[in-house]
């Protein structure tokens, strides 16, 4: 029933859809024929299905909303990639979120915020009142392709376009390069979100098993072969969720591989401000030919300030800016004008330097609290805020998340970033969150009682 329903909800059963016979759906899911009778039986008592003598079983009533949730294995909620985001952005600030994706409130750029926003409440009327420009700003643009070359990424403002966030960059991707059903490549472990934002396009995500140094090579290029994938998406930079740093070697092989192909990178690069020392960038690599940069603001300047943007060909540009333009109309004029003012601010070199700095000092602390639990880092990132922690063998992150959250700590456990479903014993933990030694007591708790 449940596989039945998942087709339907995700829309690979439309209305009218003549379901496999029951000695298909039984060989199929190697299942007794009566079991599939009585499930189909139970779908038409529901009125998900009808019967039709002699012709077999329909789908019925008009076409389902999409529900992401639907869509794919049916997972504990506390490994939902969804629910995850939600506990995050839901609950109170008495909440303790080791688990989020973001820097505390008081870390980020407040101060240069508050500038930006008076500089602008004095400015002209079509600065607070007119659309942005299909591209967005010529100065930021201006100002992210001479950023940009400090990793090597030739790229003239006109070849870059602002979006409403990286989420956003990533929609607009998908939208204009694949069709429900294609196969898309992602890091197993990858960044949760990806894998929401691929189900809503109904694509299929293939998992290939990152390493220190990147994507294994050896798998990466079965999956190519097997599975002919579109896209592949990842982190440059600092990855998500393991801190890992792309290894010049691994982004040659890479690129290698993806010139006998069809296939298109999307290279997020949305912690670039973090980094110690720059890693390879798959788009200085490969000159923007079939990789795609993009990045945003919300982990450095602001989470609620939206502004991301979009680096690729010239010609795909004027694609997506039409895309753009259909799905969103005018760009966030106000986002991209204090995203400018704050980058520009004297403030913001400095601002960077301390968090940095903080980072690498709460990545140690965080890392001998955690080790003194019997949790150990699955590798020691050279800068950013996550650390990939690995249990004590036998505890499942799940039932720690499950224990811990009744407690009021947020934490994001493993599968929800693994598509194999193969991390089910990895926490990701934000060390710029964690300094809160509560976190820490009630992990022992729960690890003893698990």
């Amino acid at each position: 029933m449940a596989e039945v329903q998942s087709r339907i909800a995700s829309r690979s059963y439309l209305p009218g859809t003549r379901l496999p016979s029951v000695r298909a759906q039984a060989q199929a899911m190697q299942l007794s024929v009566s079991t599939v009778v009585e499930a189909y039986e139970r779908l038409a008592a529901e009125g998900v299905v009808v019967s039709r003598p002699g012709s077999g079983f329909y789908v019925a009533g008009p076409v389902a909303p999409l529900a992401l949730a639907k869509i794919g294995p049916q997972l504990d909620r506390q490994v939902d990639p969804l629910w995850v985001s939600r506990q995050s952005l839901e609950t109170d600030a008495t909440a303790l979120k080791p688990g989020c994706g973001w820097l505390p409130p008081s870390w980020l750029f407040e101060t240069g915020m508050r500038r930006a926003l008076r500089t602008l409440a004095r400015m002209d009327a079509p600065e607070l009142t007119e659309y942005a420009t299909p591209l967005g700003h010529p100065g930021l643009r201006q100002l992210l392709s001479r950023r940009m070359a400090g990793n090597g990424i030739q790229a003239a403002p006109e070849q870059i376009m602002l979006t409403e966030s990286g989420t956003h960059a990533i929609d607009l991707i998908c939208r204009f390069l694949l069709e429900p059903g294609d196969k898309v490549l992602v890091d197993d472990p990858c960044y949760f979100n990806f894998h929401a934002m691929l189900k809503a396009h109904r694509v299929q995500a293939v998992g290939v098993p990152y390493t220190p140094n990147g994507p294994d090579v050896d798998l990466f290029a079965a999956a190519l072969k097997e599975h002919a994938p579109r896209l592949y998406i990842t982190n440059s930079g600092i990855h998500n969720p393991t801190g890992a740093a792309l290894s010049p070697a691994t982004a040659h092989k890479l690129l290698k591989l993806a010139d006998h192909s069809d296939l298109v990178i999307v290279e997020d690069d949305i912690f670039s401000d973090f980094e110690m020392a720059p890693a390879p960038r798959l788009a200085a690599l490969d000159g923007l030919a079939r990789v795609i940069h993009i990045g945003s603001f919300s982990k450095t300047i602001s989470a609620s300030l939206r502004c991301g943007y979009i680096v690729a060909r010239p010609h795909w540009i004027e694609s997506l800016i039409d895309l753009k333009i259909a799905t969103t109309f005018g760009g966030g004029r106000l986002a991209s004008d204090i995203v400018m003012m704050a980058l520009t601010d004297s403030g913001y070199r400095k601002h960077l330097e301390t968090v940095r700095l903080r980072l690498a000092h709460e990545m140690k602390k965080t890392i001998a609290r955690l080790e003194a639990i019997g949790i150990k880092p699955w590798l020691v990132p050279q800068a950013g805020m996550f650390l990939w922690c690995q249990l004590p063998d036998g505890k499942d992150a799940a039932s720690i998340a499950r224990a811990c959250l009744k407690e009021g700590v947020i934490l994001a456990p493993g599968n929800a970033f693994s598509q194999s479903l193969s991390a089910s014993n990895f926490l990701r933990f934000n060390v710029a969150q964690s300094g809160d030694e509560r976190i820490f007591e009630v992990l022992r708790t729960a690890l003893h009682a698990s």
